[in-house]
């Protein structure tokens, strides 16, 4: 299912095929089809000019056509938007599928238990001998492993230079229409304060979300889209009707045999008619494949191609224009003040969709570990993925208007822009390759044919962006490094806190010899620790109780973690087992969630901690009861490796706990199920045995007697099975305290300098100014308890 502007659609239908194809205009589009405004205007800039013979204008018409024809059409239409992981497209939904398919994830804390997901799908059976050795090659190297996420993180700090340059050069190419009615010393002090006011609004109303005004984005780009359409038409019956034999590729030769190096440099120019593709297959979450596809083949694809034909007409027939060549020029004068409007609001609509998308990008990357800790925002209740991220927003708002103010002209807007899209698009290639050999399980000379092709015509164009260093292009370059950086950092800081941690967890025997023998006592209430290990007890607890000698009545060690699909559904989130015998009343659970996942707020997150707390106790006594033999059972609890290796997925089931041990069973209408059982009186749960290499995934069913007499020992099981609830109950009343570490990283002894930099004053620069687990986990101060740690890594 499907929501958007506030509609719960089913996909499949042809009719919301259509609709989803003409919402998606506006969410989608908005930023390929105001392209039209800066395309000539930057090509023409300084490399190349506009000459008698026309051999220029359609030269790069016909480059243009065929680049458009290529990347988004071809590449990103029929190929691309395919390999979409469970209906969710971009450059983190590629890596997920290839940390799927091979083992190549630097996520620290991976469980067999998480393939059990229903939406860890994989696309073919594994191990087919065309993909094996590209996939034990790059297991076995990790260099290649730390390699692939550079690359990951290059194309994502790129989208997010992206957001900082479109804003400004989609609103800036439209406001300049305003030069063709203004005089030129009126018009450079204009221009820029407009642009300004009109970028400063657009950020200022972020935290609405666009939920409220939705509606309205897609009616603008679709009334753009008609009126580039029927400029186009218009300038080509009066101007120049033959101009559409400059789409052939002959002109694409003749284009550069004259113009040589110019004609080489000005690609720079013509590669912004793709800028806005990766929407299409970034927003593949929001929309069906079938409707992206519906759009750009029959509406964005055609309206675009004839607004250039139209431009590229016009031009024909006017050499000595008196002003730069640009959008406007050929715009009739009777209607030039109606276009500018429009033309104005459909680079606002597109401004918006790019905006989106680098909150959601950060988003994603946080919660792989990869940036740090900001607050987000959810703006919509009812429809999925809208965030405001009000630290990212106003950094991005002070960018742009720099960028605005610093740069004044198309051209230079252009180059740095041209250079992030063509870094996106080359990562794509690449990370596409290894999902048509890994996911696809193509032969590897279908990937490298792939490769080959598509990596070339990008080269061309990056190779032509990166001569435009000096002149604008050096700002994404600046601005990926410096984000890279940081995103580096932060991970590989987070990996050695957990290794760190994973070396000195200390043993379960240790917990569970402390009582008031050594003076620890147990207090009321549930102490909830955070930590980020899935077995073992953590290096902060042992510090609490060594300072505090006391602990609460019931014990949960929970650990929030991050599973490589986008969506985890909510009946498989909770993985909870016990840690030691049930009378010591101490818990694990591990909760999952995807990269696109909304993070609960912490009032939902511990009822429905508890309720899954309670079902586990219910489940695990009927387990005892109903499973043989009972001894072995009973005698596990107290067996550490056992008792840390069993996990029960709790969530779809929900046990009655009535005196008959009836289990009741209810299936959640939004959950997806994970082969339960709906025969009466039947369940079916999977217990994980989920750490380490050998772990197997046991599926236990067990029926229920009705008219099973009761007996001393199922009496005496139900007496305890009713405390056990009943102390959950109780300590839920007396108040739950968040245990979480407050850490400080330092590189030990014998370190080299770059890292000795990295973590010392890197990692801890960003760790004291960005927000905290607290903050981030929206604990009230209340009931925070914070253990302070020193990581030497």
């Amino acid at each position: 299912r499907v929501a958007y502007s506030g509609i719960v659609l089913q996909k499949g239908s042809w009719k919301t095929a259509l609709l989803f194809a003409y919402q998606s205009l506006g969410v989608v589009y908005g930023d390929l089809s105001t392209s039209p405004l800066y395309v000539y205007k930057s090509t023409f800039a300084e490399d190349i000019q506009h000459s008698e013979s026309n051999e220029e204008i359609f030269g790069v018409l016909s480059f243009v056509f065929w680049t458009l024809t290529l990347v988004p059409l071809f590449k990103y239409v029929f190929v691309v938007l395919r390999a979409d992981d469970n209906g969710e497209g971009g450059t983190f939904a590629l890596y997920s599928l290839i940390c799927r398919h091979a083992n190549v994830s630097l996520l620290p804390n991976r469980q067999v238990a998480d393939e059990a997901v229903s939406t860890y799908k994989l696309e073919h059976p594994p191990e087919k001998r065309s993909c094996s050795r590209v996939k034990v090659y790059l297991e076995k190297h990790k260099v290649l492993h730390t390699a692939l996420l550079i690359l990951v993180l290059l194309g994502t700090c790129m989208v997010i230079g992206d957001g900082v340059l479109t804003p400004a050069i989609s609103v800036f190419s439209a406001v300049s229409g305003l030069e063709l009615s203004m005089s030129k010393e009126h018009h450079q002090y204009a221009v820029i304060p407009i642009t300004c006011f009109i970028l400063v609004c657009l950020f200022a109303l972020q935290h609405y979300g666009t939920h409220r005004v939705g509606f309205l984005f897609a009616p603008v780009v679709l009334t753009w889209l008609l009126c580039i359409s029927a400029l186009g038409l218009y300038n080509m019956i009066h101007w120049n009707p033959h101009v559409y034999q400059a789409l052939s590729p002959y002109y694409m030769f003749k284009f550069l045999k004259k113009t040589k190096k110019g004609g080489w440099m000005s690609l720079g120019g013509i590669l912004l008619c793709i800028t806005g593709s990766e929407a299409m297959f970034a927003d593949l979450g929001h929309f069906s494949y079938a409707a992206i596809q519906t759009a750009f083949t029959f509406l964005v694809y055609p309206a675009l191609i004839l607004a250039y034909m139209g431009q590229a007409a016009y031009l024909s027939q006017h050499h000595h224009t008196s002003y730069h060549i640009s959008f406007y020029v050929s715009v009739p004068e009777s209607v030039r003040w109606p276009v500018l409007v429009i033309a104005i609001l459909a680079s606002v609509v597109g401004s918006q969709a790019i905006i989106s998308g680098t909150f959601s990008i950060i988003n994603q990357s946080q919660s792989l570990s990869c940036f740090p800790r900001v607050k987000v925002i959810h703006t919509s209740d009812k429809i999925h993925g809208q965030i405001y991220i009000p630290e990212i927003n106003w950094v991005l708002m002070i960018l742009c208007i720099t960028v605005t103010i610093g740069f004044r002209d198309t051209k230079h807007m252009g180059n740095a822009s041209g250079l992030a899209v063509m870094t996106v698009m080359l990562v794509t290639t690449c990370l596409m390759s290894l999902v048509i050999i890994l996911c696809w399980n193509k032969p590897p000379a279908v990937a490298l044919s792939f490769l080959l092709f598509f990596g070339s015509i990008e080269l061309l164009y990056f190779s032509a962006s990166l001569t435009k260093f000096t002149e604008g292009a050096w700002l994404p370059i600046l601005l990926a490094l410096f984000l890279m950086t940081i995103m580096f950092v932060w991970h590989y800081a987070t990996i050695k806190k957990y290794e760190f941690d994973l070396h000195n967890k200390v043993s379960l025997e240790w917990l569970l010899a402390l009582g008031p023998s050594l003076g620890v006592a147990r207090v009321p209430g549930i102490g909830l620790v955070f930590t980020d290990l899935t077995s073992g007890i953590p290096a902060n607890f042992s510090r609490f109780v060594t300072n505090l000698p006391a602990y609460h009545r019931i014990l949960v060690f929970v650990c929030v973690k991050s599973v490589p699909v986008p969506f985890v559904p909510p009946a498989e989130r909770y993985l909870v087992g016990r840690v030691g015998p049930a009378a010591h009343r101490s818990y694990r659970c591990i909760v999952r969630y995807g990269y696109r996942d909304v993070h609960q707020d912490i009032d939902s997150f511990e009822t429905e901690l508890v309720a899954r707390l309670a079902d586990f106790i219910r489940y695990d006594w009927h387990r005892s009861q109903h499973t043989s033999p009972y001894a072995e059972d009973d005698a596990s609890h107290s067996n550490e490796s056992s008792s840390e290796r069993r996990l029960a997925v709790i969530g779809t089931v929900t046990f009655s706990g009535t005196p008959g041990y009836g289990i009741e069973e209810s299936v959640e209408p939004a959950s997806v199920s994970i082969g339960f059982s709906t025969v009466e009186s039947v369940t079916d749960v999977i217990e994980m045995q989920a750490v380490g290499a050998g772990a197997v995934e046991r599926r236990v069913r067990f029926a229920i007697d009705d008219d099973d007499s009761e007996s001393d020992v199922q009496t005496k099981m139900y007496v305890q099975l009713e405390e056990e609830l009943r102390d959950l109950m109780t300590a839920q009343e007396a108040g739950t305290a968040f245990i979480l570490g407050h850490t400080h990283v330092e590189a030990k002894q014998g370190s080299s300098i770059l890292k000795r930099l990295a973590i010392n004053f890197g990692y801890n620069f960003l760790r004291r100014n960005c927000r905290g687990p607290d903050v981030a986990l929206k604990v009230p101060p209340i009931s925070l308890l914070e253990v302070g740690m020193v990581y030497v890594v």
